[in-house]
């Protein structure tokens, strides 16, 4: 399965346990969300805050990621010059998977950069899981 697929099952199951009272299950799968998320999702790059899987806001048909924020550097000194902030949230398409939506400031077109380490990671296949 796609990393993306295996998030919005997890969180699904995560809300399911939540709601019947199985809060055993429901730490499982949070732990196992917690797992995958430190190992694929992007850290460093601009992405320094490292974005996080905003459990309340995500569904099973929604991811949201929030603190996407951009550490954007000046062209010309190289030096850090500001932040943008974002939200990243996923939703399922029945052309391509999944499409992506990028709140916040385009500051130097940023939100291109973001989709694009965003689609690569939510296609990674995930093989195994704990």
């Amino acid at each position: 399965m796609k990393l993306y697929q295996v998030l919005a099952t997890l969180v699904d199951a995560c809300h399911r346990c939540a709601d019947t009272g199985n809060i055993e299950w429901r730490n499982r799968h949070g732990d196992e969300l917690c797992r995958l998320c430190a190992r694929y999702l992007p850290a460093g790059s601009g992405l320094d805050l490292g974005p996080r899987l905003d459990l309340g806001a995500s569904t099973g048909e929604k991811l949201v990621f929030a603190r996407c924020d951009f550490h954007h550097m000046h062209p010309e000194t190289g030096m850090y010059d500001g932040w943008t902030e974002h939200t990243v949230t996923v939703r399922p398409s029945l052309q391509f998977g999944f499409r992506l939506s990028i709140s916040g400031r385009n500051r130097n077109g940023i939100k291109d950069y973001i989709a694009e380490v965003f689609g690569e990671i939510l296609n990674t296949e995930v093989v195994e899981t704990e």
